[in-house]
C-alpha cells in the first residue's frame, strides 16, 4: 500500500489533533521563540508544509495551542504604529477596544482563563508577548526595560479591565470610555516612555 504523501495522517482532524499536541509539546519545551514549524512537524509525523496548510504561520499555530483569535499579535503590534507622544492613548482605547466589542471580548476572556487556569499556559501567553511587543518596544523605541514597561503596563490594564467588565467595580463600569482612555493615557505613556526611577 502507497504510503501517505509527507506523512499525512488519515483524517483532517486526527492530523490537526497531532499537530496541536506536538506544538504545545514543543512550545512548551522550547518557549515561542525557539519552537520551530520543522521541530513541530517532525514530532507530529507531518510536512511542514501541511502545519502552513492548516495554520499558516508559527504564531497562528500557536494562537491555535491557547484558544487565542488570530489576528491577536498583529492587534497589540499595531499599536506601535504610529508617532511616540500617542503610544499610551493608543495602548490604552486599543486594549479597551478588545474588550468593548463583543467580537473580541470573547475569545480575550478565554486566553485569559487559559492563563489563569494553567501555568504552563500563562508562562507560553507571557513568552509570546515578549516574542511580539516587548522586542519591538525595545527596537521602536530604543528604551531601556523594556520588559518592566510591559509588566506594569499589562498589570495596569488588565487590573481595569477585570475591574470593569469582570466584576462589574463602580464607579469604573460606568465611566465612559473616552473618559477612561483619557484618564489612563497619562499613565501608561509615562510607564512606556519616560525615564525609569533609578535607571
Amino acid at each position: 500500500m502507497a504510503k501517505n504523501p509527507g506523512g499525512r495522517r488519515p483524517g483532517d482532524s486526527g492530523t490537526k489533533d497531532a499537530i496541536l499536541d506536538a506544538a504545545r509539546d514543543q512550545f512548551g519545551a522550547k518557549g515561542y521563540q525557539a519552537a520551530t514549524i520543522r521541530g513541530i512537524a517532525a514530532q507530529a509525523g507531518v510536512d511542514p508544509a501541511l502545519i502552513r496548510h492548516f495554520y499558516g504561520n508559527k504564531e497562528q499555530l500557536f494562537a491555535a495551542t491557547l484558544d487565542l483569535p488570530t489576528w491577536f499579535g498583529d492587534h497589540i503590534e499595531g499599536v506601535f504604529d504610529g508617532d511616540t507622544a500617542g503610544l499610551g492613548e493608543r495602548c490604552v482605547r486599543s486594549f479597551l477596544n478588545l474588550w468593548e466589542d463583543p467580537e473580541s471580548s470573547a475569545p480575550v476572556q478565554a486566553m485569559l482563563r487559559s492563563a489563569f487556569a494553567s501555568t504552563d499556559a500563562a508562562e507560553l501567553l507571557r513568552d509570546f508577548l515578549s516574542a511580539r511587543v516587548t522586542q519591538k518596544l525595545a527596537s521602536d523605541l530604543a528604551t531601556d526595560h523594556p520588559d518592566v514597561r510591559i509588566a506594569l503596563t499589562s498589570s495596569t490594564l488588565l487590573g481595569v479591565a477585570i475591574a470593569r467588565y469582570v466584576t462589574h467595580v463602580e464607579p469604573i463600569a460606568d465611566l465612559e470610555l473616552d473618559t477612561l482612555v483619557a484618564m489612563l493615557a497619562p499613565l501608561i505613556q509615562q510607564i512606556l516612555t519616560d525615564q525609569l526611577p533609578g535607571s
